[in-house]
């Protein structure tokens, strides 16, 4: 067969995840070939991602790649990738979820500051959110850029911490300190590296299929139909993280306004079954117990 042609952001994350994918499948014999794509996301490093108005700014250009069959298969970040995908294309596997949490990096001249003191640059929605929510008198300040780009700045520019997801960090193997944050549940999928093909690629679906891992799967998807059933077409403030442990999955959701003021938050621990959907079960429990409300509140904004 001809290589493998994976597709993959130009940042040093993105073609790391990209190489694991590659990996995988060399271990079956199969040949691959990496093709850097700088995405939308990664063009404009000016504007904040939530001011951006397109669906999916890190995923577009390898979306567009597919469908032109310029590559077979595009690597993401699972949580990058819009809930709802372009016509032909779909997510074909998973890789094994390793390190879902949110991490706080403070530069070395704040070590000593406590949370509530901290000046936190940061362009997530819902880590801003999640933060207020404890820390409601925070001052943010937006963040562009690959993981080496934002330590750069964290050192050089007026703030005294910024947050990553702690698979960034880990994955690239970057020797600095950094503090686990359990009161931020990660987003949809963190953690998760996910691979995406043309739905009519039957040849392709079938070669790469091996490297999905079950367990994961069922967990993201179910994250997935929660946020997507959520926010109704409107980014939002939203976590959410299942785990199976044994026989039952725990899942836990959280939805908060942009001041962090109000929140609905779930920690539920159940029966699994692969005959009910229980990700938009939750979000409908949820919407009815308020959730709406902050919804409308969010897209009035």
């Amino acid at each position: 067969m001809k290589n493998i042609r994976i597709g993959s952001r130009n940042s040093p994350l993105a073609l790391w995840q990209a190489r694991e994918v590659a990996r995988h499948l060399q271990n079956k014999n199969y040949k691959t070939e990496i093709i850097p794509i700088i995405s939308t996301g990664d063009k404009n490093l000016a504007v904040p991602l939530y001011e951006m108005g397109i669906t999916g700014v890190f995923t577009k250009d390898l979306d567009v790649a597919l469908l032109e069959n310029r590559i077979d298969i595009a690597v993401h970040s699972l949580k990058d990738i819009p809930t709802k995908l372009p016509n032909n294309l779909s997510i074909i596997a998973y890789l094994k979820r390793d390190f879902p949490k949110d991490v706080l990096v403070k530069k070395e001249s704040s070590k000593n500051k406590e949370h509530h003191e901290l000046k936190i640059a940061t362009s997530s929605l819902r880590r801003r959110a999640f933060w207020l929510k404890d820390f409601p008198e925070t001052e943010f300040c937006d963040i562009r850029g690959n993981v080496n780009t934002r330590l750069k700045k964290l050192e050089e520019q007026d703030f005294d911490a910024t947050i990553f997801s702690q698979a960034a960090i880990e994955r690239m193997k970057l020797k600095i300190d950094y503090e686990e944050l359990t009161n931020l549940i990660p987003a949809p999928g963190q953690g998760v590296i996910a691979v995406v093909a043309r739905t009519d690629d039957a040849e392709i679906i079938n070669l790469v299929n091996f490297i999905n891992d079950d367990e994961t799967q069922i967990c993201v998807e179910t994250e997935r139909i929660f946020l997507q059933t959520m926010e109704g077409g409107c980014t939002a403030p939203i976590g959410a993280f299942a785990e199976i442990i044994g026989d039952e999955m725990r899942f836990r959701g959280r939805i908060c306004s942009l001041d962090g003021k109000n929140e609905i938050e779930t920690d539920d621990v159940f029966k699994y079954s692969s005959e009910e959907n229980f990700g938009e079960k939750i979000a409908l429990e949820m919407l009815k117990s308020g959730a709406q409300n902050i919804m409308n509140d969010i897209k009035a904004q």
